[in-house]
Order: C-alpha cells, then sequence, then structure tokens
C-alpha cells in the first residue's frame, strides 16, 4: 500500500479529521461515500474525487482550498506580501537618477538608523524593520549617489542585508536574493571586505547545492584575505558555522565537526564577539549550529542531548531563543516526546511570534504532531491554524 502523504489531498483530509477530532468511522458517518473508500483515499492507495472532496468539507465546515491545497500562506493574518512590496520598490531605486529635491537625514543619523532596523529584525520585531527599511534605503541610495562617503555606502549595504533577512524570514526567496544583489553592489563601493564576506555567507545559506554553498564560504574567506581584525575574525568565524550547515546538508559529519572545530578556534581569539555587524557569533552560537546540524543530518537523539545541557542566556538575541525553542520542539517531536515538543513550540510562539510562525521548521514539527497524534489536543489544534497548516 502506498505510503501517506501529507501534501497530497487523502493527507490534508487526514490532517483536518484529526484536526476535527474525528475517527475515520465518525467522518464517514456524515458523508454519502463508504469507511473503505475514505479510508483508501486518507492511505494514498485512491484518488480523491471533486465530489468526495467537497463532502469531506462541508462535514468538517472547512474551505475546499484547506483540502485540494490552493490556499496560500499569505492568507494568514499579516500579509506577508503587502509587507515587503514597499522594500521591494526601494530596492529598485539603485540605478535611478536621484531626485533632487528629496530631503535626507545626515548620514550619521542614516547609520544608527541602519543598525537599529539590523537590530530589531535579531529582536524579531519583523514589521517594525520593514516599515522602516524602505525610506531607510531611499535616502542612503540618494546620498550614496548625491554625495558617495565609504560610511554612506556602508550603511547602505547593511540596509540591503536587513532587507534579506526580513525577505527570508517572510518567505520572499525572490526578494532575499535581490536584496543580496543589491548588498554587493553596494559594498564593492564601500570597499569593506568584510561585508562582502558576510554577503557570501547569507548566499551560501540559501542555497540547496552544497558544492556551490562550499564555493560561495571560500569566495567569503577570501574577500578577507590580508585581514586580521577582531571583526574580520569574527566574520571568518560565521563563515565556518555557515559551512557547517552547509555539510550538514550534505550528511557530511566530519565537515560539520570540522568547521565548528574551526568556528571554536576563532571564538577563542575574538572572545565575546555577538554586536559585530549583528552575527551572533561567539560559543553560543557555535552550540547552536552544532545542534542545528544534528537535526539536519537526522540525529535526533544526539541534538536533543545537546539541547538538554544548553542554557540560553538573557542577554541573548530573541531571534536566537527562538530558533532554539523551534530546533528543540523538532528534536522532540522526532524523539516521540509530542508533549514537549508542543510546549516549547508554544513558548517560542510566546517569545518571537512574527519569527515563529513563519519558519519552515516549525510547520514541519506541526505536521510531524499531527501525523504522529492519534487525538491532537486543541492546543495543538490552535497552533496548527496559527502556522497555516
Amino acid at each position: 500500500m502506498p505510503a501517506p502523504d501529507d501534501d497530497s489531498t487523502g493527507g490534508r483530509i487526514r490532517r483536518e479529521r484529526r484536526r476535527a477530532r474525528l475517527s475515520q468511522r465518525r467522518l464517514a458517518e456524515r458523508i454519502p461515500f463508504s469507511y473503505s473508500l475514505l479510508n483508501q483515499v486518507e492511505c494514498g492507495a485512491r484518488a480523491a474525487s471533486a465530489e468526495l472532496v467537497a463532502a469531506v468539507a462541508a462535514a468538517l465546515r472547512i474551505d475546499v482550498s484547506l483540502l485540494t491545497g490552493t490556499a496560500v500562506t499569505d492568507q494568514l493574518p499579516g500579509r506577508r506580501a503587502d509587507i515587503v512590496r514597499p522594500i521591494r520598490e526601494a530596492l529598485d531605486l539603485y540605478d535611478l537618477a536621484p531626485e533632487a529635491e528629496r530631503p535626507t537625514r545626515p548620514v550619521e543619523a542614516m547609520t544608527e538608523a541602519a543598525d537599529r532596523v539590523c537590530r530589531q529584525v535579531r529582536a524579531t520585531h519583523l514589521r517594525t524593520a520593514a516599515s522602516a527599511l524602505p525610506d531607510l534605503i531611499a535616502d542612503l541610495t540618494h546620498v550614496a549617489l548625491t554625495s558617495p562617503s565609504t560610511e554612506g555606502w556602508r550603511a547602505l549595504a547593511s540596509s540591503y542585508r536587513t532587507a534579506h533577512d526580513v525577505a527570508l524570514k517572510l518567505e520572499h526567496r525572490d526578494l532575499a536574493a535581490l536584496a543580496l544583489e543589491r548588498m554587493g553592489w553596494a559594498a564593492e563601493r564601500a570597499s569593506d571586505p568584510c561585508l562582502a564576506a558576510i554577503r557570501q555567507y547569507k548566499r551560501a545559506l540559501s542555497r540547496q547545492d552544497s558544492e556551490l554553498g562550499l564555493r560561495l564560504v571560500q569566495a567569503g574567506h577570501d574577500a578577507l584575505e590580508g585581514q586580521s581584525s577582531r571583526e574580520a575574525l569574527a566574520v571568518a568565524g560565521q563563515l565556518h558555522l555557515g559551512a557547517s550547515a552547509v555539510a550538514a546538508r550534505a550528511r557530511d559529519r566530519a565537515g560539520v565537526e570540522r568547521h565548528i572545530e574551526a568556528a571554536r578556534e576563532l571564538a577563542a581569539r575574538t572572545g565575546p564577539a555577538q554586536s559585530i555587524h549583528w552575527l551572533g557569533f561567539g560559543t553560543l552560537n557555535i552550540r547552536l549550529h552544532a545542534m542545528g546540524a544534528a537535526i539536519t543530518m537526522r540525529q535526533y537523539d544526539e541534538a536533543l542531548q545537546q539541547a538538554r545541557v544548553l542554557r540560553i542566556p538573557p542577554s541573548a538575541m530573541t531571534s536566537r531563543r527562538a530558533r532554539f525553542l523551534v530546533d528543540r520542539a523538532m528534536a522532540e517531536m522526532e524523539t516521540g516526546l509530542g508533549d514537549t515538543s508542543l510546549k516549547h513550540l508554544v513558548e517560542a510562539r510566546a517569545v518571537a511570534p512574527e519569527q515563529t510562525r513563519y519558519l519552515p521548521r516549525t510547520r514541519e514539527t506541526v505536521r510531524g504532531l499531527l501525523h504522529t497524534t492519534r487525538r491532537p489536543s486543541e492546543r495543538l489544534t490552535r497552533m496548527a491554524a496559527w502556522v497555516g497548516v
């Protein structure tokens, strides 16, 4: 018999039925189709007819689109497309003639603003940062083109980097890629090797091809060649952490361990360096990357052991705390600890609702909990509805 597919119509019927706390027999009693047919549709042995789908939707009092898969995540409250549209428009300004009458702030004030929006993203205030970015990018673009300076180009590159982070967290990957292109354009004009290296780090993380990902990491190291400042060492350490994530996707355990160890050696030289470019580089970040790599390699028992001894200090960035909770929840779900998994998802939601909602790993974990829980609790049902699963 075919394995159940959670992304098929049958899988969606099964998920919504469980969410309604109905057995297959109870649901079959409410529709003009047999229990046997419903069972075969849910397990993937038979295709779901339009009539059956409509009957199930009516019985469960839900929209048919939830069963056919035509519902889109942007229908969730928050309207991500509306949030990022002004950012997309601001990114298109880079090669246009400057507006003659555009009033702008002093470069120093805009540099502080660029740092502030970067900090807001780390605090998971995504909408706040997104609302500030379009005007900031427009102002910095105007100043960079009319009165170019290293400081102005750096601030513009930083703002593009933040635009990338916001777009990625809201799952607009095309916009995230465009923002990185703009970041490279500005970093080149700023002649800033650290910003150029950070761009390659971000590009590497967005690639599924491990060979290309490692080439991008190496390009980042090449940009830092000859640089020995604490700033450059911290960025080099973050590049190694990026390489560990790429190696984990390739199930290259030796590669993961090699890059994690290289990052540890650099962290010993830099000391606490969390504030450098808001990368959060340091011992905690290294341990979180090791745990994340274990999850990516499906070594869930090992990841859970690491999670249980990790202590996230109050000073840690909110984004990092929320990501840890979601990662731990996935490890717990995969090792059969459904109740504690859901508890940590709820905690992540309380810590950073905007980030938690859109993390792919949040949805993976919720889907897993729905699949393995015979009678989903009301709390799990609410969580599933909240993330759009």
